[in-house]
């Protein structure tokens, strides 16, 4: 990209602020630099998100990160629509840093690494943020606001983001309840993906792996079963109800 843009390193470095030997040490792959000259990258070349994600899945452990995986995330910066089903964990794009470490922590992440993903995956909310966002679906099932943070503070946050998330045109949420009963994907999160060219892809994930599917028949019948399940979910405006109701059960502080 540097080179298609025809700037050199050390124009590259002043532009950004940066030493402009990092970036060649990043380009021979000596180095991954951090979050943020990574973003800063995301924002010069105009691919927002999409460096960060390769950063995230270049830091991370690959037994957690399959190929697949990868070419999923690099699929995401550039989609052009998305749907979720979350079955027990809210989606990345939905977290709050507080929630982001918790559930990274729970995978087995430590510091310095911990602190570095948190960031990448806030930084990679900006999908989802501004005039150009994608339009986003995603049903979360009731088990995801049922499983609440270690911390009641940090928990209230994770709901309140979630509820200021609905307020935005490109995000539409709905909550599959317990009384809905069995469906297709009980066990199963999915990710769709509408791509420029038309194409839909999917990377479902349970509790043992993940699998990116590309093949045109899977991917419909995945979507059946999502539009089926998406009929028994609440509607948009119960499903914020929904939420807030789950955000008044949390206990405040008291104050002493």
């Amino acid at each position: 990209m540097r080179a298609g843009k025809g700037v050199s390193l050390r124009q590259l470095g002043e532009r950004l602020g940066w030493d402009w030997s990092l970036f060649g040490k990043m380009e021979k792959g000596e180095t991954l630099g951090g979050p943020e000259v990574v973003q800063a990258l995301d924002t010069y070349f105009g691919t927002p998100g999409m460096l960060l994600a390769l950063w995230e899945l270049a830091r991370a452990d690959h037994t957690q990160f399959r190929e697949r995986y990868r070419i999923y995330m690099a699929l995401e910066a550039e989609a052009v629509s998305l749907w979720h089903f979350a079955v027990s964990v809210l989606p990345g794009l939905l977290q709050t840093p507080d929630y982001a470490r918790e559930v990274l922590a729970a995978g087995g992440l430590r510091e310095p690494e911990l602190t570095q993903q948190v960031e990448a995956r806030m930084s990679r909310r900006e999908i989802l943020e501004g005039l150009e966002a994608p339009p986003f679906r995603v049903i979360l099932s009731e088990t995801v606001l049922r499983t609440p943070l270690s911390d009641e503070q940090a928990w209230r946050d994770q709901l309140t983001y979630l509820i200021e998330a609905t307020e935005r045109l490109s995000v539409t949420l709905h909550v599959l309840p317990f009384r809905a009963g069995m469906h297709g994907l009980d066990s199963t999160a999915v990710k769709f993906l509408r791509l420029p060219d038309s194409r839909t892809v999917a990377y479902v994930e349970t509790a043992y792996r993940g699998e990116l599917i590309e093949e045109c028949g899977a991917v419909e019948h995945l979507q059946r079963a999502y539009d089926a399940m998406r009929d028994l979910a609440l509607s948009p405006a119960e499903s914020r109800k929904f939420v807030l109701r789950m955000l008044e059960e949390v206990p405040c502080e008291q104050s002493t």
